[in-house]
């Protein structure tokens, strides 16, 4: 692993939490999703990791929390890096990490993912690529966004991407119904045309200064009575 991403932040308190986190919180009052003039429900939502599975989140390395306005949640990863050439194994070119989200949801009302913003940090050398991936869907849904982003070396520097998505083509959790939400993120890097047995290129959702947090914008609608 390159010298300057760390190899381990504890990010849950408690290791019998360490898999599994349960974040509840209380809006203050209700508040408008950006955009949209939907109202969030002013109760409390909880979302719970059922499970977390990949390479890219080894347990206890993952954890969720809701924003008090209800508008919003954040996934933090503390040890999802992919990496070519020096240093490197050979399945260590690609990460990947699913998530599946327990959303319990005030009665009445139902949401979907608005948009997602990635950070992190990535070293390519000339030549070399990296990719960020992310779908989404609800449990037992035909329906799935997808949405990639590319990287080319030379590159040393932060990185964002972000996924939006028009309000027409939201997909909804079903009314009435619990479906489980799934979130498979992927961090992917190629040597191209850079010498891997002399350098080193690699991409993370990980930074030296502090977690990086993935955060999930939720738009909200009223289910028909």
């Amino acid at each position: 692993m390159p010298s300057h991403v760390p190899r381990h932040r504890e990010l849950l308190a408690g290791g019998a939490a360490a898999a599994l986190l349960a974040s509840t919180l209380f809006a203050q009052s209700a508040s408008a999703a950006p955009g949209t003039g939907i109202v969030a429900p002013p109760d409390k939502i909880v979302i719970e990791i059922a499970t977390v599975n990949g390479s890219g989140c080894p347990q206890g390395t993952a954890a969720v929390a809701v924003s008090p306005d209800n508008t919003a949640f954040t996934v933090t990863y503390s040890e999802y890096l992919a990496q070519v050439g020096l240093g490197a194994k050979p399945t260590d070119f690609r990460k990947n990490c699913q998530l599946n989200l327990i959303v319990h949801v005030p009665h009445g009302f139902t949401y979907a993912v608005a948009s997602a913003d990635y950070r992190g940090y990535a070293r390519l050398q000339a030549g070399a690529t990296a990719t960020q991936k992310a779908s989404y869907y609800f449990q037992g849904s035909p329906d799935t966004a997808s949405r990639t982003h590319p990287h080319t070396g030379p590159y040393d520097n932060n990185w964002q991407a972000t996924d939006e998505t028009d309000w027409g083509q939201l997909v909804w959790a079903p009314c009435g119904a619990k479906r489980n939400f799934n979130i498979n993120t992927e961090l992917r890097v190629s040597a191209g045309t850079s010498d891997p047995t002399r350098t080193n290129s690699f991409i993370t959702m990980d930074s030296t200064d502090g977690d990086i947090k993935t955060i999930y914008r939720l738009a909200w609608k009223e289910c028909p009575a």
